[in-house]
């Protein structure tokens, strides 16, 4: 095992690098996982977007390549109450662009959906078995905890705030994952809704460090070495790298999102709620401009989508990203086009460089 300056995460899940991949909904999958995970670092399976046989697949995909420590991770949020008057009104905001594209605005809309963990999903976890599971958006009720942490997995959850950190280590929590504001994708605040007052990464994490006893891994604006040592001076075990693999061949991103990636700069993109309800960074483009980016009308998680869905379906094939999520963080300038496996070693031999080991 490499000789990280701080072992804690790796001799808790048993992995050579303290590099756990983002689990990222949509663009991560079984081979992007099995990638990271040939090359020593922990590998994740985003769920929230999966049903459990399509899961139970992706597990076995990855069990039949690897015998590396795996992360399931889940959403934790509260599905919401139908409103129909707030629907209503979102698809009024949005008519323009439907009658702009020659679209019909009464037509049914698809569902837009990310299902929190619960009964099933935590048999799941009891018949797989995986090392780690992590949360967004909180943590499931405690007796679905319970059943979770019987099963041996280490429990991984994401913070946004100090107050968030000390909640999660107060129920439990073996890792926590501070999340900074520039991290891309949704936000895993559960106590606040307000953005406004988020904090970067090299803010939070040495808090978060100095607030929680469990180990810390950072996230947010993480892409090269530089960042990966400077996350282990201000107190973190492990680093946590999502928009970095985007830019893998193994990651699932649509072309027109992966040409966005490529010429986005360190200020491109926004943190935006148009596309799902809750709030998430992403590179910014026609509907996030003209909506908001922050739009009180959009229906709450995760229901803002599914209006969205038709636009898109009518742009995206022309190479149009008007009503494309392009979820990104605010460091993908400092990501490089390889695959994921030597991606992994390149970041773990550079750090490890800068460290003298």
């Amino acid at each position: 095992m490499s000789n990280w300056p701080d072992q804690r995460l790796t001799k808790l899940v048993g992995v050579e690098h303290p590099i756990v991949l983002a689990p990222m909904a949509g663009p991560g999958g079984a081979d992007l996982a099995i990638a990271v995970a040939a090359a020593g670092g922990l590998a994740s399976l985003p769920c929230a977007q999966l049903s459990v046989d399509q899961a139970r697949d992706a597990v076995r995909t990855i069990r039949e390549k690897t015998s590396s420590p795996l992360n399931l991770n889940f959403f934790c949020h509260t599905p919401p109450t139908p409103d129909p008057a707030r629907s209503l009104a979102w698809r009024a905001r949005l008519a323009p662009y439907y009658a702009e594209l020659g679209l019909d605005a009464e037509a049914p809309l698809p569902s837009a959906s990310r299902r929190p963990f619960d009964a099933d999903y935590c048999a799941l976890v009891e018949e797989v078995r995986p090392e780690v599971v992590s949360f967004h958006f909180g943590l499931p009720e405690a007796s679905l905890l319970a059943r979770v942490k019987a099963t041996g997995a280490r429990i991984f959850a994401s913070a946004t705030t100090v107050a968030e950190a000390q909640w999660l280590e107060a129920r439990g929590v073996d890792v926590i994952i501070a999340m900074g504001f520039e991290a891309g994708g949704h936000r895993g605040n559960f106590l606040s809704d307000e953005m406004a007052t988020q904090v970067g990464t090299f803010a939070l994490v040495p808090q978060v460090v100095d607030a929680v006893k469990v180990p810390v891994i950072a996230a947010g604006g993480i892409a090269d070495a530089r960042g990966i040592v400077a996350a282990f001076a201000l107190g973190a075990s492990g680093v946590q790298i999502g928009t970095a693999y985007l830019f893998c061949p193994e990651a699932k991103v649509p072309e027109i999102h992966r040409q966005a990636l490529r010429e986005a700069h360190d200020d491109s993109t926004a943190v935006t709620n148009v596309f799902t309800g809750r709030p998430a960074r992403g590179i910014m483009n026609r509907v996030m401009r003209e909506m908001g980016p922050m739009a009180p009308v959009t229906p709450p998680f995760p229901l803002g989508g599914g209006a969205l869905a038709p636009l898109r379906a009518k742009t995206e094939p022309s190479g149009v990203a008007d009503f494309v999520n392009l979820w990104s963080g605010q460091a993908s300038r400092l990501a490089r086009e390889m695959p994921a496996g030597e991606l992994t070693r390149k970041l773990a031999s550079e750090a490890l460089a800068r460290f003298g080991q």
